[in-house]
């Protein structure tokens, strides 16, 4: 290799590094995956090594494009995938505790609840809300980088914003989330009935995914009645010999269980103005393993 193409290479790894945190929030917002945007951030380095980087302007442009572009195709054929998934499908938990906006101007498109609707939309619709809600790229921008009008872009975002807002109630503050949150911990862990009708809404959804693990639930538990009483009968046989830890996932309060060591499941809720709309098992055994490895880095 002569010195000018080390160095050529040397300028794209600084350029490529600096932007790689954006890269990987943008693909992670879009697939709900952390394993598939790892392979879409590293594949959009393969494709930036082989790009003539002479003839590019601006190499963040150009690589949050590459990267939004792979990973609409992904998308695609993710969906199919997970219409054969065992049981519901959960987005995949990401700690950011360290980078509490994943790479993004504003932590938008990143709680677990919203990444779940997010799979309703199409794949375009989706990058195009994430492109717009979390990383304020203007409408013309999003239009080249999903190569299609200003105007469809316009529709996109507002088609994707409206059908999340109409599944969505009004969410409570932090604090407000954080005490609900443990008052439901408490309440679960000792299969009491009146707390949990008193802080679940009446048509709450209870969701595991357990990617095949025995025990877990293969359907969504929907309405608190139904989820009050599953809840209840599963406390004695899940949470003696546990410990709980208090952890942060996707920008929320969020708990981690173990026993024996091993994190059995990852607990998070979604809490609006009438209380517990969503709760959140995930107990699939890849997506706690990459999880509870984040959290030592």
């Amino acid at each position: 290799m002569r010195a000018g193409d080390a160095d050529s290479l040397d300028q794209a790894t600084r350029e490529f590094i600096a932007v790689r945190p954006r890269l990987f929030g943008i693909a992670y917002r879009v697939l709900g995956s952390v394993a598939e945007a790892e392979d879409i951030v590293q594949d959009a380095w393969l494709r930036w090594q082989n790009t003539d980087r002479a003839e590019v302007l601006d190499s963040t442009a150009f690589l949050a494009t590459v990267t939004s572009r792979l990973a609409i195709n992904l998308a695609q054929s993710a969906r199919k995938r997970r219409e054969s998934h065992v049981g519901p499908w959960l987005p995949e938990p990401v700690d950011t505790s360290a980078d509490p906006q994943l790479g993004a101007e504003r932590a938008e498109a990143l709680d677990l609840a919203v990444l779940l609707l997010l799979e309703k939309l199409n794949p375009v619709e989706r990058a195009a809300y994430v492109l717009r809600e979390a990383f304020e790229y203007p409408y013309p921008q999003i239009a080249d980088m999903l190569e299609t009008s200003e105007a469809n872009t316009r529709q996109l975002v507002s088609r994707s914003r409206k059908r999340l807002r109409a599944e969505r109630r009004e969410q409570v503050s932090p604090t407000a989330h954080q005490r609900l949150l443990e008052v439901f911990l408490s309440a679960a862990q000792g299969g009491d009935l009146k707390v949990l009708e008193d802080v679940l809404t009446e048509d709450v959804v209870s969701y595991t995914d357990g990617g095949g693990v025995r025990g877990a639930s293969r359907i969504p538990v929907v309405g608190r009645l139904h989820v009050s009483r599953y809840l209840a009968a599963f406390a004695p046989r899940f949470w003696p010999g546990t410990e709980v830890r208090r952890v942060e996932a996707n920008g929320r309060p969020a708990i981690l269980v173990s026993s024996g060591g091993d994190a059995v499941a990852l607990l998070s809720v979604e809490a609006s103005t009438r209380g517990i709309e969503r709760i959140m098992w995930v107990m699939n055994p890849e997506k706690l393993a990459r999880y509870v490895a984040s959290l030592k880095a």
